[in-house]
C-alpha cells in the first residue's frame, strides 16, 4: 500500500535477474540482448546458444497453467494465427520464467482505422479454439491478481467510488461472466500486436488467456483506441459494439475494462490520466 492507502504499483520486471535465475535453473545459456521498450511491466530480448531469438517474461499463473497456454497457442498456430511458440518454461521459486519465440515485426508506429479493422477481422479466427481453458473472471465483485483492484477505486475519490458501485451492480446482474469456447486474449490491443510492411505479423502477451467470447476483444480494442486515437471520430467503432454485442454483454465487458483501466491509471499514471479514463468509462455507465 502507498501512504494514502491506495495499492502499490506493479513492480517492473528485473529482466537481468530473471535471466540469471532461468539460466541457473535450466542451463539454457541464454544471452541478454536488451530490454523490450513496449509493455507496462516488462520483457527482455534474449538469444539462445544456437542463435534463435526469444522474449523473456515472468509468467502469470502456475507451471501447469502456462503449459496449457503453450498447448493452446500451438493449436492457434496450426489455425494460422500469428502467435509465438513457447520455447521454455522454467519453474522458479518465485514464479515461472517464460521464453517465447520472437516473432517478426514491430509494434505499429501508426494506429488508424485500417489497422483496427484488420485486428477486428482477425478475432474471427479465435472462434472455438479454447474448449479446455478456464473461463476468466471479470473481477467485478472481487479484486484481481495484481490488476482490477477494487481498493484503488474505493480509496481514490468520490467519483471512483461511484464507478465502483456501478461495477458491483453489473457484477450482481446476469450475465456475470463470459460464455463460449472461443480463445480470449484478455489484453488485445495495438501494443500487443506486431506489424511489418502494413501486415500483422504477431499477436503477443498471451499471459492473459482464457475460454469465452472472442468479441470481448472488441471492447479491449475500443479502450485502446481511446488513447491511441484521441482526436479521431470513432463513432463507427461504437456503433459496431452496439450492433455486435447484446446490451447486457457490452455492459459486462465495459464494466470490467473500466475497472481495469481506472485502477491501473490510479496506481501507475497521473490524476489527469485517471480523470480521462473516468470520463471515457462513464460514457456507458447506467
Amino acid at each position: 500500500m502507498t501512504h494514502d492507502g491506495v495499492p502499490a504499483p506493479v513492480a517492473k520486471l528485473d529482466a537481468r535477474q530473471l535471466l540469471r535465475d532461468v539460466n541457473q535453473a535450466t542451463g539454457a545459456g541464454l544471452e541478454f540482448l536488451g530490454q523490450a521498450a513496449a509493455g507496462q511491466v516488462g520483457a527482455a530480448f534474449v538469444r539462445w546458444p544456437d542463435g534463435r531469438d526469444g522474449v523473456l517474461t515472468r509468467g502469470f499463473g502456475s507451471l501447469d497453467d502456462l503449459r496449457r497456454t503453450a498447448e493452446v497457442l500451438k493449436a492457434a498456430r496450426r489455425g494460422g494465427l500469428p502467435v509465438p511458440q513457447y520455447q521454455l518454461l522454467a519453474d522458479l521459486p518465485d514464479g515461472v520464467g517464460v521464453v517465447q519465440e520472437r516473432l517478426p515485426g514491430r509494434p505499429p508506429e501508426t494506429v488508424d482505422r485500417t489497422l483496427l479493422e484488420a485486428l477486428i477481422k482477425l478475432t474471427e479466427r479465435f472462434t472455438g479454439l479454447a474448449p479446455d481453458l478456464p473461463v476468466p473472471s471479470m473481477y467485478l465483485l472481487e479484486s484481481g491478481p495484481g490488476f482490477c483492484l477494487h481498493e484503488s477505486l474505493q480509496r481514490y475519490d468520490d467519483r471512483t467510488r461511484r464507478l465502483l458501485s456501478w461495477i458491483h451492480e453489473v457484477g450482481r446482474d446476469e450475465p456475470s461472466g463470459m460464455i463460449g469456447d472461443d480463445l480470449v486474449h484478455l489484453d488485445f490491443h495495438t501494443g500487443n500486436v506486431l506489424t511489418d510492411a502494413g501486415g500483422i505479423t504477431g499477436i503477443v502477451d498471451w499471459d492473459g488467456i482464457g475460454r469465452g467470447d472472442r468479441l470481448f476483444a472488441l471492447v479491449t480494442l475500443r479502450f485502446d483506441a481511446h488513447v491511441r486515437l484521441p482526436d479521431a471520430d470513432l463513432t463507427w467503432f461504437d456503433e459496431l459494439l452496439e450492433t455486435t454485442l447484446a446490451p447486457a454483454v457490452l455492459r459486462l465487458y465495459w464494466a470490467h475494462m473500466s475497472l481495469r483501466q481506472v485502477d491501473w491509471s490510479i496506481r501507475h499514471h497521473t490524476p489527469a490520466d485517471t480523470a480521462d479514463w473516468l470520463d471515457f468509462a462513464e460514457t456507458r455507465v447506467g
